[in-house]
Parts: structure tokens; C-alpha cells; sequence
């Protein structure tokens, strides 16, 4: 039977093994992540109290995790020996939607009801999603990332800042690829303050407003706000166009918004 089956396969295919290998293959298929896990019990108490669908809990004679939410699966096996969770680059997933925003929310929305807060510092977290953004990234309790792109994110990205602009206007440029789609604020932040010192005397008024009021959201974001009430009262003594403050006011209100997302509560309004 089985030479028979055979023969038939081949006959279809006019006897040419290309040809039966590539009519096999189907753009069906599905991949499914196996990332790695430090801790059994905390990534099925991050991931359930997210709202996910726990579909395999096994902890012996070996360990493998799965779970499911939305549209997406989530597979965990034993993570190496030694691997720190603390360094944040145990594995990672990228999760390609329509649209990034209803997935910040809704995971936002669980972690509030779950934890009563968001979980916006260290391990696991959110990180936050910024009006226009077209990605976040969740971080598990092993130091996983799952990162939400949006589908019609810019396929080219100049990193580290655009070689057509110079001055302050390049680290800035530089510094928002940092924060909006490497999500490390901290060098987002490192990098703007050191432009200002280096470029900020010569740099145009509107770029060296838009530098301070980008400081402003990210020392909120880091929670290091020691600098704000000064960086607001420079930009309070730039002058500037209708059209560009409009720009850096709306930095501002995402510094605003950034305070409620984080605190659950009303925001201290940040007018410039």
C-alpha cells in the first residue's frame, strides 16, 4: 500500500521530487515561541493575572508551560542554568497587530485590576505605549520581551539618529528612535542631556525646546524628576512659534498622560 501511495504521489507530479516537496508546502503555517522560564509559579501567576489562557501546566519530570491569549501562543520550556533574568535578553517574541493601542490598554487594564497598579519598574512590565506610538513591549517575570509592533510600522529606521540632520536636531532624531522603538529611556534620557550641553547654545530655539520638554517625559518615565521645574522654566523663557509650540506642548501632555497611566489618578497638569 504504502509503495502504491507512492507511486500515485509521483505520478501527480510528473515523478519529479521538486516538485512533490513544494506542493507539501502550504503558507499555513504556524510558529509558536518556546522561551525561556526561571520561575514555573511566577510566569503562571504574571500571565493569568494578565488574563491569559493557561492551555499546559507541567512542571514534571520536565518543566513546559503554554498559554494562550487573544489570537496568540506562548510556550515555555526550562531556562539554562545561570541565565539572569535581571539582564533583560533571556528571549523575546514579536507580536505583529493592526493596531498597538487596544493591546496596551487591555493588558494595562488587567495588570490595574490584578495588581492595582501598573507594573511600569524591574521585572515583569509594561512598558508604555505614547499617542502615535506604533509598539511596547511586556516584559515577563524571566526577563522575556514581548513586543507588539503595529503591522504598518516604517520598514527602515535610522538608528541612532538620521545622517541627513546635524547638531541637536540629530540627537534628537536619535533619541526618539531610543525611546520609541528600543524602549530604553535611559539612554534616550542620557542622550538629550549630553546634546544640550554640547549643542544647545547654537541650536535653534524650537529644537532646544523639544529637547527639554522630551527630558520632562522621560524623567517622568524614570521617575527622576529632580531636573523638571527647571527644564520648564527654560522653556517657559523660549520663544517660540504657535506651530512650534504646539510640538512641545504636546510633550508635555504625554508627560501628563504618562503621570495618570503610572499613578492611576489625576495628573499634575505640565503646561509650558
Amino acid at each position: 500500500m504504502a509503495g502504491t501511495d507512492t507511486a500515485r504521489a509521483g505520478a501527480g507530479t510528473g515523478g519529479d521530487p521538486g516538485r512533490r516537496e513544494a506542493a507539501a508546502v502550504r503558507a499555513n503555517e504556524t510558529t509558536v515561541p518556546v522561551l525561556p522560564c526561571v520561575s514555573a509559579e511566577a510566569t503562571l501567576e504574571f500571565y493569568r493575572a494578565l488574563g491569559f489562557e493557561v492551555t499546559h501546566e507541567q512542571t514534571r519530570p520536565y518543566l513546559y508551560l503554554a498559554f494562550h491569549w487573544s489570537g496568540f501562543d506562548l510556550h515555555y520550556g526550562r531556562a539554562s542554568k545561570g541565565l539572569d533574568p535581571d539582564l533583560e535578553n533571556s528571549g523575546g517574541c514579536l507580536v505583529m497587530v493592526d493596531a498597538v493601542a487596544p493591546y496596551h490598554d487591555a493588558l494595562t487594564r488587567a495588570m490595574r485590576r490584578a495588581y492595582g497598579r501598573v507594573l511600569a519598574k524591574g521585572l515583569p512590565r509594561i512598558t508604555r505605549h505614547r499617542p502615535g506610538a506604533s509598539r511596547f513591549t511586556l516584559m515577563d517575570p524571566s526577563g522575556n520581551s514581548l513586543i507588539f509592533i503595529q503591522r504598518d510600522e516604517p520598514e527602515k529606521l535610522e538608528y541612532g539618529g538620521s545622517g541627513e540632520l546635524d547638531g541637536l536636531a540629530r540627537v534628537l532624531d536619535g533619541a526618539r528612535i531610543l525611546r520609541d522603538f528600543k524602549t530604553d529611556d535611559r539612554a534616550a534620557f542620557r542622550r538629550i542631556r549630553s546634546g544640550l550641553r554640547r549643542h544647545g547654545d547654537t541650536a535653534p530655539a524650537a529644537d532646544r525646546a523639544l529637547a527639554l520638554a522630551m527630558l520632562i517625559e522621560l524623567a517622568v518615565s524614570l521617575g527622576e524628576e529632580e531636573g523638571v521645574e527647571e527644564w520648564r522654566a527654560q522653556l517657559g523663557r523660549t520663544a517660540l512659534t504657535s506651530r512650534e509650540r504646539g510640538r512641545v506642548e504636546g510633550e508635555l501632555r504625554n508627560a501628563s498622560e504618562l503621570r495618570r497611566w503610572l499613578g492611576g489618578g489625576a495628573a499634575q497638569a505640565d503646561g509650558g
